[in-house]
């Protein structure tokens, strides 16, 4: 089969992308990735075919600082809904968000690959496209040519669930998503059908205990694997901790897109001074500069790959990430979440939930962590949930496993008229 898979230019998008399209190749098949000429290389450096298209305008650089800062605080509508009680949600509320996401957001990141996107596949002629959920234009371009398509998801599915509520509330009433998408697959030659807004199917890496609302879509499990990009195991990891080591990290995003860590590093550095543990944290270069003391039990590092440090490791302290999550939850490590991106607070509400960590939804102070590590190296049941949460990974398909499921699936929705 020929595969195509499209992104935004998220490296955390990619990252998450990698393994199952290594297992596509392994399994014989022809894979290419789409996305914005400036993100190519990332592509290649994953070891993977790059097809640059469209133009680097960049969606982000028309948002404000206030913007911006806005999206620290988790949700925004309509996508705040999978907060929400069923009972809550409006259509008045999901309407006025998708007005402005579709407008400002989604046509902004897809319409500059749109048309060339449209061009290669009609060229290259997939015979699936796998898209990560933001990435519309991959649903556009597969309707063109008739291609299956599925969406792969790099966290929790909100735009899924979003979509779920939206169409329960909907009636007759305008749906400007379809309006948006409906008009590019007019264009191209096709009509608007559901499966443009959430896929034939949806490949879905996180367990489902950390599900946050079951939808009617078709669902595909696929256990996480790490990768990060390329890495090198430092030497001091090949040997045990003589105490126990507890790892904080806080993701690309933060310094990527913000203007740092909403964490407060320094107190949280300064208030494990004094526990007889390992600190091990991976702070960026720039913000290590911004530090004042670095405690004699801490070791920073600006990068170590999170498979190799976990593993190490008797608790783990986060922001959340569904990456980070999931790679410390494979080695069975109690975690402590501190969210502040997106879907990173529903997502530790809900590990939380299942027991294995817990998380500081509220600004995080230096006491609060110290309290809550205490927790996790001492009360045993976060070990038991954790080593439960664990076992649920470990016993979803791997990316080489689901390739069999894929052909089937492409069989089933490609276009063969």
């Amino acid at each position: 089969m020929r595969i195509l898979f499209t992104t935004a230019a998220v490296r955390s998008f990619l990252l998450t992308m990698v393994p199952l399209a290594w297992a596509l190749r392994a399994a014989g098949h022809e894979v290419r990735v789409a996305c914005r000429p400036n993100f190519a290389g990332n592509v290649t450096e994953a070891g993977l075919t790059a097809v640059p298209v469209g133009s680097d305008r960049d969606p982000w650089a028309r948002v404000t600082p206030q913007q911006l800062e806005a999206t620290r605080a988790g949700l925004h509508p309509p996508y705040d809904v999978v907060d929400m009680r069923s009972d809550d949600i409006t259509w008045e509320h999901l309407k006025a968000g998708y007005d402005r996401e579709v407008t400002w957001w989604h046509k902004a990141e897809n319409f500059p690959i749109v048309a060339e996107l449209v061009e290669f596949a009609r060229h290259w002629k997939p015979d699936l496209v796998i898209w990560e959920p933001t990435s519309y234009a991959g649903a556009i371009a597969a309707k063109a040519v008739g291609a299956a398509h599925g969406r792969l998801l790099w966290g929790t599915d909100v735009l899924g669930i979003t979509r779920d509520h939206f169409l329960r509330l909907r009636e007759d009433r305008d749906d400007p998503l379809a309006d948006w998408l409906g008009a590019n697959a007019l264009h191209y030659g096709a009509e608007y059908s559901e499966d443009m807004a959430t896929g034939h199917f949806t490949i879905d890496q996180l367990p489902e205990s950390l599900r946050l609302m079951k939808t009617g879509l078709h669902r595909v499990p696929m256990r996480y694997t790490p990768y990060g990009g390329p890495a090198v195991v430092p030497r001091w990891l090949w040997e045990a901790p003589q105490r126990p080591r507890v790892a904080m990290s806080f993701g690309i995003a933060a310094t990527n897109f913000f203007d740092g860590y909403t964490a407060p590093v320094q107190s949280i550095l300064d208030s494990l001074a004094d526990l007889d543990i390992e600190v091990v944290a991976t702070i960026s270069d720039e913000q290590q500069s911004k530090l004042d003391r670095i405690p004699a039990n801490a070791t920073l590092v600006p990068y170590v790959p999170l498979q190799a440090l976990a593993p190490t490791c008797a608790a783990f302290v986060h922001h959340a990430g569904a990456a980070t999550l999931a790679t410390v939850s494979l080695h069975a490590v109690p975690q402590l979440s501190l969210p502040y991106h997106f879907d990173e607070p529903a997502l530790a509400r809900a590990l939380a939930a299942q027991g294995a960590g817990l998380t500081i939804l509220e600004q995080a102070t230096g006491t609060l962590v110290r309290e809550n590590v205490l927790r996790l190296l001492n009360e045993p049941e976060f070990g038991e949930r954790a080593r439960a949460l664990r076992d649920e990974l470990l016993a979803m398909p791997t990316p080489g496993e689901l390739v069999g499921h894929l052909e089937e699936l492409t069989a089933k929705y490609r276009d063969t008229a």
